[in-house]
This record gives structure tokens, C-alpha cells and sequence, in this order.
């Protein structure tokens, strides 16, 4: 038996008057976050939240999020967090599915709360934040005033459902792969482990993504080493290079698209002075970014690869990694690294045999953190969890050196006049073109051949590229079948709801009206 909060209490002792969490114009010490929390946990038990009672969130990025968030492991409840983009009939339908009892929402998300609780018919407790009428947040809070931490440190087991993560499918369907006590329990550990993180006292951790996702992830880790959480309240990368001087920050996550915009906007050295970190993951990146961001902040630049059903990253290319892929094995730019810890990670044919070095095939990962289940679908989860691995669905192979090259999703691969095309291989030369900011390379109809190779492209500020001249460049550096036939300008590519790039709403737009579709 176990209790994740522990980990915060005990934070509080060692390091009381550190600051634990800022968040625009919240400041909480430890002691103050330990308090909170535990208070936030008495108001919840005296309205019958206990042990494996789901709690949701809803709401955009802010310091109360992760007040709500140690309560939860106080009590060694389930924790439900919304993605904040999400519309009312999805909300909806994670609250029935899940059996919510307390939803914290935002203002700004209040509407569509009420909404999605009545049409999920669900009796659900909304408690507002940042309201002070009788169902905000502070008024909720007073009422666990008094509260002995004996009260609400409630044990479970490492079994116990702690987290459920709910994402999209291959469909579009949400589905929840549920994180355990002993998944997250198993994702601090590694994470402290990490020597390259070098989570302690001194650490100040910018949360820069949706901090109930994958930018939240380490939050646990962080506090029990006396870390400080700096939350940025919405994505804006002169906000976000604001805080990492003003805030004197030292380490922090971004997806891709993130990175673009902050290399686009330009990083004045003397503002990310006391970056030791800066991690790239969520989606691949391209050699020419990578470079450019070496360039942009110094050899701090690591990349990782990880999904909800490993709760944590597998994978880790060292900032040591980036700078030999820069300086004498470009190849390793196109990786994302090789198994940290206790992950286990392998190559698998259709039978789910384990095929050679180099050879192609479905990364599977195993190990502490990994889900073994999507809540309430066991026959999808029969299509992931196989033999006590995690199928991730990325076509991937491993150089016997022990570095992973995913080349695709599963999905996402373009064939064309038989050939197997894979759109993060033309995305990469794409990229190198000095005149591309962003690009989303696609399968697009095409009755000769199929599908024919579509590449959506924003052009860097400034400048106006042909088609042509891309797809000459492209043509000197792929196979000739490999290089785009067709290219497309926008101003901006759509993103999901974790901020990447929204690859099946921009090939839904070249298949609307085809008699087949690959989506």
C-alpha cells in the first residue's frame, strides 16, 4: 500500500518556504501548496470522494490545477483531466464514461461544462475556478479548513486506476488508457533518475503545454525533489521566453510546434541564460530545426518519445546525442533515441516476433510504466496491450547501436504506385529548405497512381518560395518517387488538441468527396 501524496508532504518539511508553484499572480511555498492541498482534500471526502472516486478537471492552464492534483493523490482518487480544447459532446462523453462526481472547471469553460453535464444526464459537482460565489473554488476550499493530513492520506494499491488519460484514436474516438498508482509511481522514479534533469531543489520546471497532459507529466517528480513549478497560463512564445528570464527558469517541454514559433520569433541569448534543459517531444522533429535550435539556445536540446499508454518517455536522445548528430553522425538527428531505464523497447512483425536490426516493423514498449488497459474497452485494448506489451503503432527500426528511427504512424503512410512513401521522411527534406517554417506532408487522391505526395507548406516570414523550387530541392535530396508532386501554401496548419500538427484534418481535406478515404 502506497500514497503518492506523500511525496508532497514530506517535500513540505524539507523544503517549506521553497516556492512549490507560480502561476501569474499565485506563489505558493511548499508548506502553503502541502496545506492547500490538504485542505482542498478534506472539502472533497466531506462530499464522498475517497479512494477511486473519479475527479475531472476542465479548464486551462493554472496554479490551482496543481493544488487539485496533489489533493487527488491524498486520497488516492481518480484523476480525470479534460483537455481544455475539448467540445461539449466529447466532455460529455468523458464524464459519463468515466462516472464523474466533481468537475473543477475554469470560467472560461463554464458554459460547456453545464452543457456536457446535462447531456451526459450525470450528477456531477461543478466547483468553479477563480469564482467566489457558492460553487467557486475558494469557497469549496474553506470548507476543508481544518483538516489533519491523517484524514485524507488514503493508501491504495499499485493497481488502483490513479489517472485516466483520454485521446483520440486512429477514429477519432476518445479513449482512456488508465495510468496507475504503480505507472506513476513508476514515472517519477525515472524521472529522477534522469541525470540529465537534474531535478532538485535548484530546478524551476515551465510548464509551457496543457499541464493535465504530457507538459504535466513530471509535476509529481518535481515537487518531491523541491522543484518549482512555473505555469504558463496560454501557449505564446514571447510569454514563454518572458517567464524563462524573469522566472529564472532552468528546464522545460515543448512539441514541435512550439519550437517553431519560438525559432521564429527569435531567442535573445540573455533571456534563456539559465535553461540547463529545453526537451522536444510529442511529434518527430526535423534535422534542420534541431540544428537551428543548438543554435538558438546552446547544447541544451533533447528530444523523447512517449505516449499516454507508457505514461512516461521510453526513449531520450541526449543533448550529448544532438550535438554528434550535428557535428559527425547526422543520422542520429532523425532518431528518438534509445531506451531509458527500465523501458524495453523492440521491433515487431505481424506474428509479433522481433525482427532484425534495420529492419522495419511496430515499436512495442514494456516496462513499470506502461498501461496494460483502456478503461472500459476490453477489446481494443486487446489490439494494444499484447503479451505484456504496449503496440504503439509507429513503423520504426533499431540501429544495433540501440537507437529507434520511427519513420511513421501506421496510419500515416503514403502509397503510392506501390511504393510505401513515409511523410516524415519527405517532411525532413522539406524542412531543410531555407525559405519552409512549417510543413504537413500528406497522401493525396490521385487515380494513376493512387496516392500522390501533397506537401502543405508555410513559408517562413518573409518569404515567398514556388512549388517548384521545393520540389527541385527535394528531388536532389529523396528517391524520385519519394519527392512531392504537388505543394500547397497556407499561412498556418491546423494543430490538435495537444498543439501538433493536425495531419488527419489536413489529409481529410484532399479525400472529402473520394470515393475511398485513408483516414
Amino acid at each position: 500500500m502506497l500514497n503518492l501524496g506523500y511525496y508532497i508532504a514530506r517535500a513540505a518539511q524539507h523544503w517549506p518556504a521553497t516556492e512549490a508553484v507560480v502561476a501569474g499572480s499565485l506563489r505558493l511555498s511548499f508548506a502553503e501548496l502541502d496545506a492547500q492541498s490538504t485542505a482542498l482534500a478534506g472539502a472533497l471526502a466531506a462530499h464522498g470522494v475517497t479512494r477511486g472516486t473519479p475527479v475531472a478537471t476542465f479548464a486551462g492552464n493554472t496554479g490551482e490545477l496543481v493544488v487539485i492534483e496533489a489533493a487527488l493523490y491524498k486520497l488516492s482518487a481518480l484523476r480525470v483531466p479534460i483537455n481544455a480544447r475539448l467540445g461539449v459532446a466529447e466532455t460529455a462523453h468523458i464524464l459519463g464514461d468515466a462516472g464523474v462526481a466533481v468537475l473543477f472547471v475554469d470560467r472560461a469553460h463554464l458554459a460547456s461544462a453545464e452543457a456536457a453535464v446535462a447531456a451526459a444526464e450525470a450528477d456531477v459537482r461543478l466547483v468553479v475556478l477563480g469564482d467566489d460565489g457558492e460553487r467557486g473554488y475558494a469557497d469549496f476550499l474553506s470548507e476543508g479548513a481544518g483538516t489533519e493530513p491523517s484524514e485524507v492520506m488514503i493508501d491504495a494499491e499499485e493497481s488502483d486506476p490513479c489517472v485516466l488519460n483520454f485521446t483520440s484514436g486512429s477514429t477519432g474516438k476518445l479513449k482512456a488508457a488508465v495510468q496507475t498508482v504503480g505507472n506513476r509511481l513508476a514515472n517519477m522514479r525515472k524521472r529522477l533518475m534522469d541525470p540529465s534533469k537534474s531535478t532538485d531543489e535548484e530546478t524551476r520546471y515551465l510548464v509551457a503545454g496543457p499541464i493535465t497532459h504530457a507538459s504535466g507529466m513530471g509535476v509529481l517528480a518535481a515537487l518531491s525533489r523541491g522543484s518549482t513549478i512555473v505555469v504558463l497560463p496560454t501557449w505564446d512564445a514571447g510569454e514563454f521566453l518572458r517567464l524563462v528570464r524573469d522566472e529564472r527558469v532552468t528546464s522545460s517541454f515543448v512539441v514541435p510546434t512550439m519550437l517553431h514559433m519560438l525559432l521564429d520569433h527569435g531567442v535573445d541569448p540573455a533571456d534563456v541564460a539559465t535553461l540547463r534543459s529545453l526537451t522536444v517531444g510529442g511529434a518527430p522533429v526535423s534535422p534542420q530545426r534541431l540544428r537551428e535550435a543548438v543554435e538558438a539556445f546552446g547544447p541544451i536540446i533533447e528530444q523523447g518519445y512517449g505516449q499516454a499508454e507508457t505514461t512516461s518517455g521510453v526513449t531520450a536522445l541526449t543533448k550529448d546525442d544532438i550535438v554528434r548528430g550535428i557535428e559527425s553522425d547526422p543520422q542520429l538527428l532523425l532518431s528518438c533515441g534509445r531506451a531509458v531505464f527500465d523501458s524495453e523497447v523492440a521491433v515487431l512483425d505481424d506474428d509479433g516476433r522481433r525482427v532484425p536490426a534495420g529492419e522495419l516493423g511496430e515499436l512495442a514498449v514494456r516496462g513499470p510504466d506502461c498501461v496494460s488497459e483502456y478503461w472500459g474497452a476490453p477489446e481494443l485494448s486487446a489490439e494494444t496491450f499484447r503479451d505484456g506489451w504496449v503496440l504503439t503503432g509507429d513503423i520504426a527500426y533499431i540501429r544495433p547501436d540501440g537507437y529507434v528511427f520511427i519513420v511513421d504512424r501506421k496510419k500515416d503512410m503514403i502509397i503510392s504506385g506501390g511504393f510505401n512513401i513515409y511523410s516524415t521522411e519527405v517532411e525532413a527534406a522539406v524542412y531543410e529548405h531555407p525559405d519552409v517554417s512549417e510543413v504537413c506532408v500528406v497522401g493525396a487522391p490521385d487515380d494513376r497512381w493512387g496516392e500522390s505526395v501533397t506537401a502543405v507548406v508555410v513559408a517562413r516570414s518573409g518569404s515567398q518560395p514556388s512549388a517548384e523550387s521545393i520540389i527541385d530541392f527535394c528531388g536532389q535530396r529523396l528517391d524520385r518517387f519519394k519527392k512531392p508532386r504537388r505543394i500547397d501554401f497556407v499561412t498556418e496548419l491546423p494543430v490538435n488538441r495537444n498543439g501538433k500538427i493536425d495531419r488527419r484534418q489536413v489529409r481529410s481535406g484532399y479525400w472529402a468527396g473520394a470515393e475511398r478515404s485513408v483516414n
